[in-house]
């Protein structure tokens, strides 16, 4: 995002379409996936020129990666120096090669993030995430940081006790963190005495989960943060995909695109752009990328966007909170509902602890929702609040299963995961 994201739309958009005419040379020449896709399609390279002409382009799916994985290598394997995986979280996970210069583009991204976030080389940040379990991200944020100058405490995740004690021992001025596990960071301080208003943390990059709604107000998780601890909290949207983040300035008004790195497009049913403020599949064109380049990737997100220039100054285009997965929306009982939007209704309830929220197919083919929670306590008197909420605020019946902390934590981290599992889609 650099100075780039500061100049004017219309040397962005040039810049863009040369990267993309660089783009469309580098997989026309070694990727055997493109090359088999241009040639179906009878496409001639030379007819793209603008970022308006890649609607004439096929969109590449999440399937297509999963199903020719490394078709998608542009490289001798022998320039191949980091491989990260996808979490899986929509089916078999993705491996992504990355050349040298794929990790020096990763580590720009983070760098221009974590700036955009008001990091600065005065800064430690405490990192409670994975980085190992071929997370890419975990990579990122570690050699991002390094870049910025600022101090590094690599925890990884987990541990309330363990992060409290380093945070008090340490003194970081800022944590990487998933939203649902500062919480219960929160509620381990509380319940040890601790006031965290009184340690050296001032701000929070969120990463993996929704903080906010589409207004860019806080959402019940978001709330429940702050009201606790008065701590700056900065939202991000990424995938091992792009290899590149969004991230929010303090305006706190959507994550900044890095026009160097990525061309976004948010697509219809038709993939058709849409216009602003309209919610559309996150479609991705990888910029500068070696080892495994993509053009019209559709992520499977759905968001909007606003093309205003933030008053941070920034041009750039910002992406609002994921409303929700394509592959994920459930269509129950004559109601459309998206995962974030349950979750948020669950952690707004006093009387669930825990959740996760399982989706399956009846014997009829329709969607079925299973809630496993962990009550505030097992009164009938707390089964009817939890039941009648439901029923008032989504309009229809889920099933619910209640379950101890053991039991959940049981789904919710299974051997492979990398963060708390909190949706499970059985469906054929």
């Amino acid at each position: 995002m650099g100075i780039t994201a500061f100049q004017t739309t219309d040397k962005i958009k040039a810049m863009q379409e040369q990267k993309l005419q660089d783009l469309l040379r580098h997989l026309s020449l070694h990727s055997p996936f493109y090359k088999e896709l241009f040639a179906r399609h009878h496409i001639d390279i030379k007819t793209i020129q603008t970022l308006e002409d890649l609607v004439n382009l096929p969109t590449t799916s999440k399937e297509d990666l999963q199903q020719r994985n490394n078709d998608f290598l542009c490289v001798d394997k022998n320039q191949i120096i980091e491989y990260a995986s996808t979490s899986g979280t929509l089916g078999s996970p993705v491996t992504i090669a990355l050349t040298e210069n794929d990790l020096n583009r990763l580590t720009d991204n983070e760098y221009n993030s974590f700036k955009c976030a008001d990091g600065s080389s005065a800064d430690t940040y405490q990192l409670m995430l994975t980085l190992d379990r071929q997370f890419m991200a975990g990579i990122a944020y570690y050699s991002g940081l390094r870049k910025l100058g600022a101090g590094i405490i690599r925890l990884g995740p987990g541990v309330p006790s363990l992060q409290l004690e380093t945070i008090q021992r340490l003194q970081p001025t800022a944590i990487v963190a998933v939203p649902s596990f500062i919480l219960k960071l929160i509620q381990f301080a509380r319940d040890a005495g601790i006031d965290l208003n009184k340690t050296s943390v001032k701000k929070a990059v969120c990463i993996g989960e929704n903080i906010k709604n589409t207004d860019f107000s806080l959402n019940i998780l978001g709330k429940k943060i702050t009201e606790a601890w008065d701590i700056k909290l900065y939202s991000t949207y990424a995938s091992t995909e792009m290899q590149t983040a969004f991230t929010e300035c303090s305006e706190g008004k959507g994550g900044h695109l890095q026009p160097e790195l990525v061309i976004v497009e948010l697509l219809d049913e038709h993939n058709q752009p849409v216009a602003a403020h309209m919610p559309g599949e996150v479609t991705i064109t990888t910029l500068g990328v070696e080892g495994m380049p993509l053009l019209r990737y559709k992520t499977g997100d759905i968001c909007m966007y606003d093309d205003a220039p933030c008053v941070c100054g920034r041009t750039s285009l910002r992406l609002s909170p994921i409303i929700g997965r394509k592959k994920q929306m459930i269509k129950f009982k004559g109601t459309t509902l998206y995962p974030p939007a349950l979750f948020d209704l669950l952690n707004e309830m006093e009387e669930v602890h825990d959740f996760v929220v399982e989706v399956y197919s009846n014997e009829i083919g329709m969607d079925e929702v299973l809630l496993h929670l962990v009550p505030a306590d097992d009164s009938k008197a707390c089964d009817n609040r939890i039941r009648a909420y439901l029923q008032a605020r989504l309009r229809v019946s889920p099933h619910v299963a209640y379950i101890n902390i053991e039991q959940i934590h049981k789904i919710q981290f299974t051997e492979a995961s990398r963060k708390p599992i909190k949706f499970i889609d059985k469906r054929a």
